[in-house]
């Protein structure tokens, strides 16, 4: 596994945004481990999850300059410190994120921070894709932006497992949407660190059972 894979999972426990027990995802399965992260609670910890993604949109997109879209709530704190990650690494982007409720007065509309023009690229930033079901929330208030172009989506980790099919759902966005979305860590490379690790066996054979059910 690549050092930096190693370190993101170490840091995904040590900030309590990887944990391991039954949980509900937001598709409805039960689920045996949940990244979530409104665990992220401090200065440091949340600069230290925007490089993760920063390093991963040079990776990827390289230096080609895009607008960061943060849905509310969870992926506006994404946003913006991948933005001001990637500033410090000499490419300056600019972020928006959406209400929950438009607003009707003052400024009004559902989006706040930058305002995308026609014919300009967007990148959203989550924190996970179970079965799809937030991203496709997203982009239906990206519709509200008429001529602007969702080029990639960033999540912490991919699950591999099934959407709505048996294609795996970060397959199906892509294929749906028309554009590829891309994770700093995926599963298979949680459960080979926490093979890793003693005490483990668990929490592995577990999350082993179940993606035999919901697997890609």
């Amino acid at each position: 596994m690549e050092l930096y894979k190693r370190e993101f999972i170490e840091f995904l426990q040590s900030a309590g945004v990887l944990k391991f027990g039954d949980f509900t995802a937001k598709s409805g399965r039960k689920i045996p481990y949940f990244i979530n992260a409104g665990e992220i609670k401090t200065g440091e910890h949340i600069s230290k999850l925007g490089e993760f993604y920063a390093k991963a949109y040079l990776e990827k997109v390289g230096n080609k300059r895009t607008a960061l879209f943060g849905p509310a709530y969870k992926g506006i704190s994404i946003a913006v410190a991948s933005s001001i990650a990637l500033a410090k690494n000499g490419l300056d982007v600019p972020f928006f994120f959406n209400r929950k409720e438009a607003k009707d007065h003052g400024e009004g509309g559902v989006f706040v921070g930058y305002k995308p023009k026609s014919g300009e690229e967007v990148v959203i930033t989550e924190d996970v894709i179970t079965a799809g079901t937030a991203i496709r929330e997203t982009m239906e208030i990206m519709k509200g932006l008429e001529g602007v172009k969702v080029v990639a989506t960033f999540v912490m980790v991919d699950r591999k497992e099934k959407g709505q099919g048996d294609k795996s759902a970060m397959q199906e966005i892509g294929e749906e949407f028309g554009f590829p979305v891309y994770s700093v860590v995926d599963v298979y490379d949680i459960i080979e660190y926490l093979e890793g690790q003693e005490g483990n066996e668990e929490n592995v054979a577990r999350i082993k059972k179940y993606l035999e059910v919901y697997g890609a």
